[in-house]
């Protein structure tokens, strides 16, 4: 056994996303931070000022019903 098989575990119980981060600029030397998070397997994705908001685009995709 490699490590790869080691440590990936089966692509039916795995999920993949892809996170982008940007500072952005808000105007009188003020910036925020902004964000996109986006579900490969799904398509879904979700844009985001907070994390509170990302973590309930997360979490509603990792519930079980939302599995195929």
């Amino acid at each position: 056994m490699t490590l790869k098989e080691e440590t990936d575990p089966p692509a039916q119980n795995s999920h993949l996303f892809t996170l982008r981060l940007w500072l952005e600029d808000l105007g009188s030397g003020k910036t925020d931070w902004r964000g996109k998070v986006q579900h490969v397997n799904s398509g879904e994705a979700r844009y985001f000022r907070d994390w509170s908001t990302l973590e309930s685009f997360l979490e509603g995709l990792l519930r079980p019903e939302h599995e195929p």
